[in-house]
């Protein structure tokens, strides 16, 4: 992604306005603020601030982010601080990094996205990332919509360079069982990693380490069929909600049987 001026973010937003900004923030805050140590809350809230031109979207420097504390808050954070701040942020699912690249190909300032909050039961709740279905020409999926059930899919404003990656290369790390599912759909190394990223984030807040693969097979069947039925206008946050309901169950379930194990 290249850099440039906030207004060129501006697609990455997902929220209405400042209202539904800071109100997704308060949700947010009442799960995740103990997360966070003080300084830590001194950094988030100084990234929140800066985010407010293009509603949840920040490409402020790390160095001015970590300035203002020190003028505006009275308590000032180090670089380090607000480092750790952002690593929890993104491993929590509340914040996601863009890198970019200046024109001669080095890097610049991250650009900063803030996630809708996401209830844990709700297969249907707003996305942890926010990235509009995009209707290029691999999409075998979207083009089936538009034809035969006429639904209206969103497309994905994403950065991209003159040519997208395809399954080929996506990440050692995705299992090639998954990638070879989600690419007769969405034959994009780049999604299909963001679609994986989603599965080892919700595996981990439900504190699920077996049979995650499966679990992820099953969320992704479970979209598709969603997306050739009906109207989904957030493929990545309704996936999200899936594997939050799925692996939710199957920890309530690993507890009960471990309670009915101990008792017996």
């Amino acid at each position: 992604m290249q850099s440039g001026n906030i207004e060129n973010f501006k697609h990455l937003s997902q929220f209405k306005d400042i209202k539904d900004f800071n109100n997704n923030i308060e949700q947010w805050m009442i799960d995740i603020k103990g997360e966070f140590t003080k300084s830590e809350l001194i950094a988030l809230k100084r990234l929140i601030r800066y985010s407010a031109k293009i509603v949840g979207v920040c490409n402020a420097k790390i160095g001015t982010v970590v300035s203002a504390t020190h003028e505006k808050d009275g308590v000032g954070i180090s670089r380090s601080t607000f480092k750790r701040m952002v690593s929890k942020a993104k491993e929590i699912g509340f914040l996601m990094v863009k890198e970019t690249q200046r024109k001669n190909g080095s890097q610049s300032s991250n650009v900063y996205v803030f996630n809708r909050f996401i209830s844990s039961f709700e297969a249907s709740s707003e996305p942890p990332i926010e990235e509009k279905l995009n209707q290029h020409k691999t999409s075998n999926l979207s083009k089936s919509n538009n034809q035969n059930n006429n639904i209206r899919t969103e497309e994905v404003t994403l950065e991209q360079d003159s040519q997208l990656l395809d399954a080929s290369f996506v990440n050692e790390k995705v299992p090639v069982q998954f990638t070879n599912l989600v690419k007769c759909f969405f034959d994009d190394a780049k999604m299909i990693e963001e679609f994986w990223k989603l599965v080892t984030i919700a595996a981990k807040k439900n504190k699920i380490t077996e049979d995650t693969l499966k679990t992820a097979l099953q969320s992704f069947r479970v979209l598709v069929r969603k997306i050739k039925f009906s109207k989904v206008t957030n493929t990545f946050g309704f996936f999200y909600g899936i594997l939050n309901k799925k692996f939710k169950a199957s920890y309530l379930i690993e507890m009960f049987n471990s309670w009915w194990g101990t008792e017996a």
